[in-house]
C-alpha cells in the first residue's frame, strides 16, 4: 500500500505522515527531503520557490518511485505538496487501486479562528527557517488552490477541531 499525503503549506501534512509511521511502521519519505537534496547537490537550477517547475520536475521521480513500491509489494508513505492535481491520470489503472491519497486543506474560517495555533504549531515535526510569508491571505489561498485543484471529493477541509479531524483520518485508513 501506498500513501500519498498532500495539501497546502502548513495543513500538518507532516505530522499525520508522522502518526501513520507510528501507528503502521511504514516508510515514510518527504518530498521536501528529495526536492532539497536534488537542489543542494546542484541536479536541478531550480529553487525553494519554484513550486510549479518543482511539481513537474519532481512528479515523473516521485511516481515510478510509487509504482516501484506497490511492484515490490512495499508500504510507503510520500509527503510533500508537488502532487499534480492530474495524478491519478498519470499512474496506470492496475496501480490505483494500491494507493491511498489524502489531500489536507484548511477552511477559511479554520485559519481566521487558529491562525495563532498554526503559527504555533508550524515547527512541531521539522525545523522551518523562515515563516515571514505565512500571513492569513496567504494561507487561504494556498488552501482555496488544493481545495480547486484537486476538487473538494478528494480533500478533506479541516473546518473546525484539527486534532480531531487528524484522528479520523487516520482511523479512516483500512490498511
Amino acid at each position: 500500500m501506498v500513501i500519498i499525503i498532500t495539501g497546502a503549506s502548513h495543513t500538518g501534512k507532516t505530522i499525520l505522515a508522522q502518526r501513520l509511521l507510528e501507528k503502521y511502521k511504514y516508510t515514510y519519505i518527504s518530498i521536501d527531503l528529495i526536492k532539497m537534496g536534488l537542489i543542494k547537490s546542484g541536479n536541478t537550477n531550480l529553487t525553494p520557490l519554484d513550486d510549479e517547475e518543482l511539481t513537474d520536475y519532481l512528479w515523473p521521480i516521485i511516481k515510478e518511485m510509487i509504482v516501484t513500491a506497490i511492484q515490490n509489494k512495499q508500504n510507503v508513505i510520500f509527503e510533500g505538496c508537488y502532487i499534480p492535481y492530474s495524478w491519478r491520470e498519470s499512474i496506470e489503472n492496475i496501480y490505483l487501486k494500491d494507493i491511498k491519497f489524502i489531500c489536507i486543506a484548511l477552511s477559511d474560517d479554520y485559519i481566521d479562528n487558529h491562525y495563532d495555533d498554526i503559527i504555533k504549531y508550524s515547527n512541531i515535526i521539522e525545523n522551518r527557517l523562515d515563516d515571514s510569508h505565512l500571513t492569513i491571505d496567504y494561507l487561504k489561498e494556498e488552501n482555496r488552490k488544493y481545495i480547486l485543484g484537486f476538487g473538494r471529493e478528494n480533500v478533506g477541509i479541516v473546518k473546525e477541531n484539527y486534532v480531531n479531524f487528524i484522528k479520523n483520518i487516520i482511523e479512516s485508513i483500512d490498511l
